[in-house]
């Protein structure tokens, strides 16, 4: 379905680096870039442009402006999010998410993880030991910083720093006007070695997706479309928020099935009760 056609990857932050040589091996498809294409306009991490819509609808965006602008039919983007992880509140995570659309079989597959593998952080910074300290947390100088006179203040950006010196120069100027500066990472793909390897990832497992066809009209992308909790406790049989089964759902011809205990177990450890361990 996918060999020998050509694919653009709609991006400007290199991240075809990791998904081009993944999608011409797996699919033979020829990967294009687009030089014309700024996504930033449909948002961006430090808030120049707000990002208007939900991660999903963003990627499909980016999709539909990069096979207008390179005249293809088949198209991948990635749309990244970061923050507390949702059930471990405490510890940053990163979502990537993946869209593969092919318009000319009215074809869409999505994926998405969430890991934890993340260097998100940022900081008003006042004195040299907490620059020190912070740089040495979010892998500095290999993961670029994002450098502003404070947090909510766009006016003076400095991006994709990654020179101690031009750091520490930047530090003094703003501390000696300022009293402080604020420091964030550079969540950008091409700046971020973590987070282009979780799209490396996340890659893979969209292949995997495209690779898995439905049952009954052999339609790739035969993936799971809804996660229901609910496994037992062993203890007390009580329902508990681990997972009970995958429904995937074919989204050409709606064909339906059902995999229970996807994790191989058929009942929880007590500890994870609500009921037992309250």
């Amino acid at each position: 379905m996918f060999e020998g056609r050509k694919l653009v990857i709609a991006t400007k932050h290199l991240k075809e680096t990791v998904i081009a040589p993944i999608l011409s091996n797996e699919l033979g498809v020829s990967c294009v870039v687009s030089s014309n294409l700024n996504t930033d306009l449909l948002g961006t991490f430090t808030g120049e442009f707000d990002r208007k819509y939900d991660p999903i609808k963003t990627a499909r965006e980016k999709c539909l402006l990069g096979m207008e602008l390179t005249n293809t039919d088949l198209a991948i983007a990635s749309e990244g999010s970061f923050g507390p992880h949702p059930n471990l509140q405490l510890i940053p995570a990163n979502e990537e998410l993946l869209i593969f659309i092919d318009k000319k079989n009215k074809l869409e597959i999505i994926a998405r993880e969430i890991s934890t593998d993340t260097n998100f952080n940022g900081m008003e910074i006042k004195t040299e030991n907490e620059l020190s300290d912070f740089i040495q947390k979010v892998k500095f100088p290999t993961h670029a910083l994002i450098l502003k006179k404070s947090k909510y203040d766009l006016t003076d950006i400095l991006k994709g720093v990654t020179d101690k010196q031009v750091l520490y120069q930047c530090f003094k100027k703003y501390t000696q006007e300022n009293g402080s500066i604020f420091i964030e990472t550079d969540m950008r793909a091409m700046y971020n070695p973590t987070r282009m390897s979780n799209i490396e990832k996340l890659t893979h497992k969209l292949v995997s997706q495209i690779h898995n066809t439905c049952p009954e009209c052999k339609t790739p992308g035969f993936s799971v479309s809804e996660v229901v909790l609910g496994l037992p406790c062993e203890n007390c049989m009580f329902p508990t928020n681990s997972v009970l089964k995958h429904v995937y759902v074919c989204k050409k011809c709606m064909f339906k099935h059902v995999h229970m205990y996807p994790n191989t177990k058929t009942t929880e450890n007590p500890m994870f009760c609500f009921v037992c361990n309250p």
